[in-house]
């Protein structure tokens, strides 16, 4: 029964170890982590906003380029009775002023799609971290199953800490 019952030399150890892990996380770790994940979601939500905004902005613009296509058309139809040299005029103006809209509805969804891959990359990135912390914690947990294993770790923190 003594691999079920630890000696108070270990347990002590462990608590010692334990609660100087604790208070070195809560003094430098916790607060980062924290205003990180703050900082994180302020980000998330002023990028939510913003696509909101440029989804509103690109629906208006569609609007607008659905207005200024049938006015064109309007405008044709009365210019076609004056001469075709105006119609044409109209017609060039009409187009450039279409494609100029599509190209700055085009920038709007590039801009949108960039923040919305650099916020996954992001995301990415912090999951890569967290699964290489569990992968660590698990190689170290292994590592440290046998008790010989256990106690070769205290001898050689015992040598450290008499240095």
């Amino acid at each position: 029964m003594s691999l079920f019952t630890p000696e108070f030399g270990l347990v002590f150890w462990m608590l010692v170890i334990f609660l100087i892990l604790l208070g070195v996380l809560g003094k430098y770790a916790w607060p980062v982590i924290i205003k990180s994940m703050e900082e994180r979601a302020a980000f998330i939500d002023q990028g939510v906003e913003f696509t909101r905004e440029a989804e509103k902005d690109r629906e208006q613009a569609k609007a607008d380029a659905r207005g200024l296509l049938t006015d064109a058309r309007k405008q044709q139809l009365d210019i076609l009775q004056q001469t075709e040299r105006t119609k044409q005029e109209i017609i060039d103006n009409a187009q450039q002023t279409a494609a100029h809209e599509a190209r700055r509805i085009m920038e709007s969804a590039k801009l949108s799609i960039e923040q919305a891959k650099t916020e996954a990359e992001l995301q990415l990135r912090r999951q890569t971290g967290l699964l290489s912390l569990q992968i660590a914690e698990q190689v170290i947990r292994r590592n440290l199953a046998s008790e010989e294993a256990q106690m070769e770790l205290i001898d050689q923190l015992l040598k450290e800490a008499g240095e």
